[in-house]
């Protein structure tokens, strides 16, 4: 009969102690209501970034497009982040933009901007902003290059350097003709087009 005593007092004692530590543990969750993951203030970033973007645009990350142009050549086209407006899907707007053109004769034109414009249904593109490109050897940096696929070519402007094994050049613009494969240089106002050629 003792031992029945002890074990019923065990169990008491034990329901007791599983019954304070839920209240101890759930009154706890409610005066710490407050804490979360992130503090107060990065919450309120967070809150007010959400507001200020806009309902009317859709955002993505590390977005790739590929496919082929009118002329048969290869691209592939990257953006760290994207957005495009719902009323509006076929135009998407990028940052930090990386394109890959493969051309037929085994080339590739390698072109860097800030930021750029492409839309996906033309599949022209536009990059601004700090331009790097790269092709065969060149380097070329400007502010604006604008890809047109209808028309199969590519127009360079603003602050325009090519350097190059031959030579550098500077211009206000570069026109390549992707299908005959010219380049056209031009100079605006006036300006003369600065050149030095290596004939070697």
């Amino acid at each position: 009969m003792n031992r029945k005593k002890k074990l019923r007092l065990i169990q008491i004692s034990l329901l007791l102690l599983g019954t304070i530590l839920i209240l101890f543990t759930y009154s706890d969750k409610q005066n710490n209501s407050q804490l979360r993951i992130l503090n107060k203030e990065t919450q309120k970033k967070i809150q007010e970034q959400l507001a200020n973007q806009s309902e009317k645009e859709d955002i993505f990350y590390n977005i790739e497009y590929s496919g082929l142009d009118l002329s048969g050549n290869r691209y592939i086209l990257k953006s760290e982040e994207a957005f495009n407006d719902k009323s509006n899907q076929e135009v998407v707007n990028m940052k930090l933009v990386e394109a890959s053109f493969y051309f037929k004769d085994d080339t590739i034109l390698k072109i860097f901007s800030k930021k750029g414009i492409y839309n996906n249904q033309s599949l022209d593109m536009i990059f601004y902003d700090e331009i790097k490109a790269f092709y065969d050897g060149s380097e070329l940096s400007a502010q604006k290059a604008e890809y047109s696929n209808s028309g199969g070519y590519l127009v360079v402007s603003g602050k325009v350097q090519l350097n190059d094994t031959k030579g550098n050049i500077a211009a206000d613009e570069l026109f390549f003709d992707i299908k005959k494969q010219t380049l056209d240089i031009a100079s605006f106002d006036d300006n003369k087009i600065n050149a030095n050629i290596n004939l070697k």
